[in-house]
């Protein structure tokens, strides 16, 4: 028999093998989105090389942000074709490094910008952010508040690069982190915590408005109005606009 068929992993060992919590595997049992092939007497949880590849089916689905009601939903279909969806990754995976391809120039632009090597335009400062959005969201602030919104772009240009970098690294990373939420409710804790981040991450982009609670309510209207602005990773999901709205309408009830 094949030694690495036979081969059991704990907990521990998939945490540090694939990079995840040992909390996450727990939760991933508990909802039966990646059970053990084994217990011991002691209640000990084994992995094989089924639930390992299993495993990195949900870690792909994942990083495209994907809830993982849907990552199970997925992975359950009778039809479900392990090579069709490592294709289907890959061409994913393709697509986004194009577009960080194209952010990593925006960021030499703004660098070169910064040092008054080259005038940077305000459109080649969101290059390589979907442009749907980057385009809805400008409007959307820039007809309310005018002067807010001239003020952040005017703070977002004189950024240094390793500013501007996490900055957009952070933003997509909280996004991906409400993904992951989705079928908790928006007024739990767990929720509510990364809106409040979310919050935060929004003034960046706009400075603070007058009646900022009002705005942030209309930009939650305007991820269901609109679904293609919450999209994750190039994966569009009417579900997780809705879910958004109701997480930012409880926040801001709750704290503005």
């Amino acid at each position: 028999m094949d030694v690495k068929q036979s081969r059991k992993y704990t907990v521990k060992e998939i945490s540090a093998l694939a990079g995840v919590t040992v909390r996450t595997l727990h939760l991933y049992d508990r909802i039966g989105l990646l059970k053990p092939s084994y217990r011991t007497e002691k209640r000990y949880r084994l992995y094989g090389e089924k639930e390992l590849l299993r495993l990195q089916q949900i870690l792909f689905y994942k990083e495209l942000g994907l809830p993982l009601a849907e990552i199970t939903d997925i992975l359950e279909d009778p039809d479900f074709d392990l090579v069709k969806a490592l294709e289907g990754h890959r061409k994913a995976l393709e697509s986004r490094k194009e577009r960080i391809t194209e952010m990593l120039a925006t960021i030499d632009k703004t660098i070169l910008n910064l040092k008054g090597k080259m005038n940077m335009t305000h459109e080649e400062l969101y290059a390589g952010l979907p442009k749907e959005k980057a385009t809805a969201w400008q409007k959307f602030a820039r007809e309310k508040w005018p002067l807010q919104m001239k003020h952040s772009e005017q703070t977002l240009l004189k950024m240094s690069k390793e500013q501007f970098s996490k900055l957009q690294e952070g933003f997509k990373a909280n996004i991906v982190a409400l993904a992951t939420l989705l079928h908790y409710a928006p007024e739990s804790p767990e929720v509510q915590n990364e809106i409040a981040v979310h919050y935060q991450y929004i003034q960046q982009f706009w400075g603070r408005p007058e009646n900022i609670g009002e705005a942030y309510k209309g930009l939650g209207q305007l991820y269901v109005d609109e679904p293609l602005y919450t999209t994750v990773n190039g994966v569009a999901n009417p579900d997780f606009a809705v879910f958004m709205k109701a997480a930012m309408d409880y926040y801001v009830d709750t704290n503005l």
